[in-house]
Parts: structure tokens; sequence; C-alpha cells
């Protein structure tokens, strides 16, 4: 199996100079450490739990940042879209186009996505299950796109998510590139103005995710989370990314050749 690629950046653009911060000591551990990164934020976080929350500066100033990322550090871009007006304008400048969990059933933007050439990277929704997230991969395909599907738990009760990771043999299956997220499913969603988590459970639960054989890792990094303006509570420290990826690479070696062992029916 390929060595895993990271997905990683803050939450949402709060500054120019916080991403640029945070991509320069992200290409710094990808170069040492001799991985695949794609850097990760939002310009508008259009899907926040309050209408005070922080959304992030908006298309077109966002997007300019996010070049200024790709051409300061040559490091390939990911971010969402909520609007399919927006993705015209995201593909001239991203390699990866995120559709987001409540919108990863939506068929037009799916489609539109996958003819833009450029990778399309599915968040699975808290409500779909394997089936359902076939159908979604099935939308992207049908014009030709490459796809992966990034596994964020699903809804457990009101205001938590469990992750399965049986999904990560079941979705692989399906010809896509899986991702686990391994920040987003430790959230406790809209359990006040914004969203809680347990950030102390996020090297456990991606050990078990790289041990069972996810292709990618994404998580959200902030150089200073407790003051992060969206996800403050399941951030990654930006100091300890590289102890992060360390340790996910010693358990993907040590795991590699097993990947294939199972059982018959």
């Amino acid at each position: 199996m390929d060595k895993p690629f990271f997905i990683a950046g803050p939450c949402v653009i709060e500054s120019e100079a916080l991403v640029m911060e945070t991509a320069e000591k992200l290409k710094e551990s990808s170069e040492d450490l001799r991985i695949e990164l794609f850097f990760k934020s939002s310009y508008d976080k259009a899907n926040r739990t309050s209408i005070s929350g922080f959304r992030g500066p908006g298309l077109e100033r966002g997007l300019e940042i996010l070049a200024r990322v790709k051409e300061r550090f040559n490091l390939k871009i990911l971010t969402d879209v909520h609007d399919m007006h927006d993705i015209p304008k995201v593909a001239e400048v991203v390699d990866v186009i995120q559709i987001p969990a409540f919108l990863s059933r939506q068929t037009d933007m799916l489609v539109l996505a996958g003819r833009t050439g450029k990778i399309v990277n599915i968040k699975k929704g808290q409500f779909m299950s394997p089936n359902e997230a076939l159908k979604a991969i099935e939308k992207v395909k049908s014009v030709g796109g490459e796809v992966w599907i990034t596994e964020r738990g699903t809804t457990f009760g009101y205001n938590d998510l469990v992750v399965d990771f049986r999904n990560a043999v079941w979705l692989r299956g399906y010809g896509a590139k899986v991702v686990y997220d391994a920040t987003h499913s430790l959230q406790r969603p809209g359990i006040s103005e914004g969203s809680g988590g347990y950030r102390k459970l996020i090297t456990h639960l991606a050990r078990g995710a790289i041990a069972v054989g996810f292709d990618g890792i994404f998580s959200e990094v902030h150089p200073d989370p407790g003051k992060a303006l969206s996800d403050a509570s399941t951030q990654i420290p930006l100091k300890f990314y590289k102890n992060f990826v360390e340790m996910i690479l010693e358990i993907w070696e040590a795991s590699k050749k097993w990947y294939d062992f199972e059982f018959p029916d």
C-alpha cells in the first residue's frame, strides 16, 4: 500500500499572516518527513452553527491568499465549496475541490466539481451509509472525475459523532482513495454557539485509522488552537504536527504488509 498522504491547515483563513505562518511550518515538516501534503483552509465557512460565527474572508480574497501559498511554498491546495457558482473560480487555484459533508448528496455540485479535472474530495455525510457514499462517488466518476471519500464520523445521538472503521475497508472497495478526518470526527457539533470536541482523542483514533488502512489523514492545524475562530476544540497545535505525522508513518510502516490479510467468508 502506498505511503499515506496528508491534508492539513487552519480550519478557516483568519488572516494572510496566520495562513503563511502555518503553511511555512507544514512545508518544512513535509520536506523533512518526505510526505505528500495538501494545504487546506476555507475561504468561507458557510455552514457555521451560529449566525455570528466567523466565516472567513470570502471567495476573492480567500483564493488570492491560497494562490500565494501555492506559489510561495509550492504546496498543493485543497479548499471546500458551499455554492456551485464558486466552483469554476476555485478550480483555477486549487488541486482538490472539497464537497462538505452536508452537501455530499448534491448531484449537480458533485458533477460540476468532477468536470473541472480536479480531484474531488467528498466529505461523507454524518447521515450516510457506505452504500450511500458509493452513489456520491459514482456521480463524480460519471463525468470522469478522480474522487476521494473522507470519513468524518456518523451522528450518534445528539451532539456526538462516532467513527466506524469498517468503512475504510468497504469504501476502498469502491475504487476511491479513502481519507480519515482526524479532527472533525471528534467534534461535538452544536453543543453551544459553536462546536466542541475531544482534542485529546485525536492521536488515539488516528493510530487506529492508519492501522486499518486509510489512504490519507485529514487534520486541521492552528498555531494557537485556543484562539482559533473556528473549531477551536479540535484543531491540532501546529508545534505538534510533525510529531503527529511521525507517529502515523511509524504505524503505517508496521502495518502495511498486513493490510490485505483477511479471513475468507
